[in-house]
């Protein structure tokens, strides 16, 4: 909650300081005229990524009070809020930057404020925004620690990982070792060609899901709603740019092998 409450802060922060500074012109928000079809469907592939954290609710259902009544609401509640903040504040730094300088900027939300004559802000835009990262980087430790628990039970992943810590009732040995692959990926990787890969694997399992949602019964005429996601999904995926697509599905295609392997050497 901290974590939360101090980026919405920032982040209102930031919008306030631009709104007020009279640098900003909404002639900027207009589109250029080297924007694509091809190019909006990339960067909408691209920013999957951080709506993604969504779901990550719906791993916790062993944790929560009434899940098949909590959940359900939870999520479309997260999403509009996170669509609600995501719009707010493009708007803002775009009234102020423009498209091709938002395209350029190291630290969009840092070099907005100094656009807007409130250089002071900077390190505390740049502090926000490493908390921000932080609580991201909490919340994907919380979620794929769930899901490697869920796999560890089936006996996809080593069975020890499904342990569950008989005080705090978490899967402790699973946040750690997420953890731990986290940091040394944080260390090494540059995080910026690693977000098409990740929004390539997101949409990849998000099109299972829908695709696993159209099988179940009775969903009726609402079967139209999974088959619009898969299609969804699959367009975005393949709409990256190609070394995130060639990554992902040489992961997908190792995965498959190895899941293909090990049923052959059970049967």
């Amino acid at each position: 909650r901290i974590i939360v409450a101090c980026v919405l802060a920032v982040l209102a922060a930031v919008v306030v300081i631009i709104a007020g500074s009279g640098a900003a012109d909404a002639a900027r928000l207009t589109l250029s005229d080297d924007v694509s079809a091809g190019g909006v469907l990339q960067a909408a592939g691209l920013l999957f990524f951080a709506f993604a954290g969504y779901a990550r609710i719906a791993t916790l259902g062993e944790e929560v009070r009434d899940p098949a009544r909590t959940i359900p609401r939870a999520v479309p509640i997260a999403l509009g809020i996170a669509l609600v903040i995501y719009a707010v504040v493009a708007v803002a730094v775009l009234s102020v930057l423009g498209g091709s300088g938002v395209a350029s900027a190291p630290a969009p939300l840092a070099d907005a404020v100094a656009a807007a004559g409130a250089q002071a802000w900077q390190p505390v835009v740049r502090a926000g925004a490493a908390v921000a990262a932080l609580g991201s980087l909490l919340a994907l430790i919380l979620g794929v620690s769930r899901t490697t628990l869920a796999m560890a039970r089936d006996h996809h992943l080593p069975h020890w990982l499904a342990a569950v810590h008989p005080r705090f009732a978490v899967p402790h040995r699973a946040e750690v070792l997420v953890g731990i692959v986290v940091a040394i990926l944080a260390a090494i990787v540059d995080l910026r060609g690693a977000i098409g890969f990740s929004s390539f694997a997101v949409l990849v399992y998000y099109s299972i899901a829908n695709a696993s949602a159209w099988t179940l019964e009775p969903l009726g005429r609402r079967r139209i709603v999974p088959v619009l996601g898969l299609a969804g999904c699959l367009l975005l995926a393949f709409a990256l740019p190609l070394a995130s697509v060639l990554a992902g599905l040489a992961v997908v295609a190792v995965g498959s092998a190895i899941y293909g392997v090990r049923n052959g050497v059970r049967r």
